[in-house]
């Protein structure tokens, strides 16, 4: 795990706002944690769900923020690419990515 996505999940764990290089969290007054990859929202933490989205952009970066986070809350589930669709994986069984999913 990068350096940036560790920064990025103990923000979203302490629940506070963070900003690095092209990644930002947001945190609302319900304490939902927003994740934004150059600007784009790639995912949303709270307490009962995590949500993931591409952000417009399937691209190695953000699906690396993603499992950072979804390894960090969610470890079950992750996102792989395979002949150039996303997919997501729970318990080793595998999904369309859908952006907005809630895992």
């Amino acid at each position: 795990m990068r350096k940036i996505e560790r920064q990025m999940n103990q923000a979203i764990r302490e629940r506070r706002n963070w900003s690095g290089s092209n990644t930002m969290v947001m945190v609302d007054h319900n304490d939902k944690a927003r994740v934004y990859l150059h600007g784009n929202l790639i995912a949303e933490v709270c307490n009962d769900f995590v949500a993931i989205f591409d952000g417009g952009w399937q691209t190695v970066t953000t699906k690396s923020r993603l499992n950072a986070l979804l390894d960090e809350f969610r470890p079950h589930v992750g996102v792989v690419q395979k002949n150039f669709d996303w997919f997501i994986v729970a318990h080793s069984k595998y999904f369309p990515f859908v952006s907005g999913s809630l895992v």
